[in-house]
Formats: C-alpha cells, structure tokens, sequence
C-alpha cells in the first residue's frame, strides 16, 4: 500500500481519508510466475497495480501466434481496459513472467465507487489515461516510423531491467520482429558497444 501512496502522493496531494478509502476497495495479490489474472472470453471487472515483479497483456492472432500488447512493471496499471470500457469480453490474457506482488481492484465496487466520493480521483486517473493514449499513439507511430533497432533501444530505455524479466519470444513480439531479428539487433548492438570502447 506504502508504495500506491507514494505513486499517487507524487502525482496529487491527497488526504488520509482518502488513503485509507483506496485501502479499503483494493486487497493485496501475491502472484507466482506464470499464473494468469486474465484470460480470453472472460468478463473483465478488475485492473492492477503491481507493487513488484512483472506482468504482460498478449493476444493470440488466428493462426495462434502470441503478440505482446504491454509490459507492466513496479508503479504500472495493468488490466484488459477494451473489455472494461466496452463491457465485452476479453480479448487479452494478462499473466505474469516472473513472481509478482498487485493491488487488485474492482471496477465497479472500488475504482467507480471512489471516483463518485473523491471527485480528485477522477481527475487523478483521467491524467493517467491521457498518458496512456499518448503513449499508445507514440507507439503507433514509432512502428510505422523508426527501424527495428531504433524500436529496440528506445524500448530499453523505457522498460529498464526488462530483459530480467521477459523472454525473447515476448520482446519480439512486442516489437514487431521475429526472435532471429532480434538476436541480430543485440548483435550488432553488441558489435557498436564493443567498437566505442
């Protein structure tokens, strides 16, 4: 709970009323790798606030090839938000890749009751969807716009310590590329680090 304090406490100047309500509509989840908090064709009614370790949200394509839609590490939201917002299920598996610790909250008995009775909540998560969509967008573009060795420095540079975590299957499909491509990229990286000292 200490470190959502933290995130939000950065982000807006809260009461303790309101700290102790968000206590109150979320529980702790301890996770081991592997274990899935969202599966296909399921109602979706809960989002997640990782405290520790890693999750990722896939999707298979038709012919069952996985694509990895987002990483979520510590101070990270993680959830299937197309079913939530289009009460449809879902379409994505989120699971975790390495041991992991989340707040778990509803929707509708916890993160729309707090909005109604702390209107600054609201605005709060408005902000942080406005990040999202920035960021989704940006990651658009950059698909369409840099090469596949740009994708990949600027993907370690906003997901530090991710390679710890993650197998190359996931990073490759996050980017686009396949696993050899992938291995040709570090290499080359590799080659040019190795070059400048």
């Amino acid at each position: 709970m200490l470190e959502l304090k933290d995130y939000i406490s950065e982000r807006f100047d809260l009461s303790d009323e309101v700290k102790k309500f968000t206590e109150s509509i979320s529980c702790i989840r301890n996770l081991k790798k592997g274990n899935k908090l969202i599966t296909q064709n399921q109602l979706v009614d809960k989002t997640y606030f990782v405290l520790d370790g890693c999750l990722r949200s896939f999707v298979y394509d038709i012919n069952g090839k996985e694509h990895t839609l987002q990483f979520a590490l510590k101070d990270h939201w993680i959830s299937d938000y197309i079913a939530i917002f289009s009460n449809e299920k879902s379409t994505q598996e989120v699971e975790c890749i390495a041991d992991s610790v989340v707040l778990e909250f509803s929707i509708e008995d916890g993160i729309e009751s707090i909005f109604l009775s702390y209107p600054e909540i609201e605005s709060l998560h408005r902000k942080n969807l406005e990040r999202v969509i920035v960021s989704l967008q940006k990651r658009v573009l950059n698909q369409l716009q840099m090469s596949s060795i740009e994708r990949y420095n600027l993907f370690l540079k906003q997901h530090k310590d991710i390679e710890k975590y993650a197998l190359n299957y996931h990073i490759a499909s996050y980017l686009g590329i396949t696993q050899q491509s992938l291995s040709r990229i570090r290499a080359e990286n590799f080659k040019k680090s190795d070059f400048l000292t």
